[in-house]
Formats: structure tokens, C-alpha cells, sequence
């Protein structure tokens, strides 16, 4: 311990604070929703960990997809989450303030504002750096959701 403290500049290299005014919004955006990394590689040298926060207006949902390996957790903060999974969306659960959302690896889902009148408000945390998420097209659902896709040409079709 005592070498590594030697090697180390703590002063830049630990623990860091950002600030909720000092979010970057340069992050895949969605309709509807908008996203802002706090903790990444880019920011504060991450490697295994990403995390933000998300706003998301009433009524607005994803396409169906899924983050590949990642495993994914949501904070809500505000508001009211749906979230549907599973082979053809047939799962549906709520989230309301000081809830947590666990989404395994490879799970397709939709999040949605089930608030009509009210953002929704979240934390998201994310197991890898890499954004990934991969669109899932031929999804057959128990009630169709709208197709809302991203349009930056960074997200995968699957």
C-alpha cells in the first residue's frame, strides 16, 4: 500500500465530485428523453461503470431494445416508470420516487412515462463504460408500443 500511495497522485487521480450543473448532455438522446452522463471514461477516467440521470416527458417511451452484457440500474427520482420486458413485452411493472430498477443483461424492454402529465426523473448506472444498446425490431408485442428509435447512427438495429 505504502509503494502505490508513492505512485499515485491522489489529489487528481481520486475521489471526484460532479456537480448535478456540470452534467454532459453529449450522450445518445432519445425523443422525448434527455440524457446526461455524470460518471464516464471521458469525464473522470471510469472504466467499468457509467451513470447519469435522465429526464423523460410525459408519455414518452423507447423502441424495445436491450444493453447487451450490461446490466443496468434505474433510480427514479420523480414521477412515475412503467417498464415492460421480456419476449413480446408481456411483463409490466411500476416504479414510483425512491424506486430501483434492475435490467439484466440481454433483457429486451421498453421504459416508458406512465405520468401523463409529469416528467419522469431518474438516475441511471450502467455495469460497462460502452454504451451499448442494441434496437430490436421483429418484437411482437402483447400491446404494441410506439416505435421510437434512436437517430444518431451510435445505437446497433438487432
Amino acid at each position: 500500500m505504502e509503494d502505490h500511495h508513492r505512485e499515485t497522485d491522489w489529489k487528481h487521480d481520486g475521489v471526484r465530485v460532479i456537480r448535478g450543473d456540470q452534467l454532459d448532455s453529449n450522450t445518445a438522446q432519445t425523443p422525448g428523453m434527455f440524457r446526461q452522463a455524470a460518471i464516464n471514461q471521458a469525464r473522470v477516467g471510469a472504466q467499468k461503470i457509467w451513470a447519469g440521470t435522465v429526464s423523460i416527458q410525459p408519455d414518452a417511451k423507447t423502441g424495445v431494445h436491450h444493453h447487451g452484457a450490461l446490466e443496468s440500474v434505474i433510480y427514479v427520482v420523480s414521477g412515475k416508470a412503467r417498464m415492460r420486458w421480456g419476449e413480446r413485452l408481456e411483463f409490466v411493472a411500476e416504479a414510483g420516487p425512491g424506486d430501483f430498477i434492475y435490467v439484466p443483461p440481454f433483457v429486451p424492454h421498453q421504459e416508458i412515462n406512465a405520468d401523463p402529465g409529469e416528467p419522469l426523473q431518474c438516475v441511471l448506472m450502467r455495469s460497462d463504460n460502452e454504451a451499448v444498446v442494441v434496437n430490436i425490431d421483429d418484437v411482437d408485442p402483447v400491446e404494441a408500443p410506439e416505435t421510437v428509435y434512436w437517430e444518431d447512427g451510435f445505437h446497433e438495429r438487432g
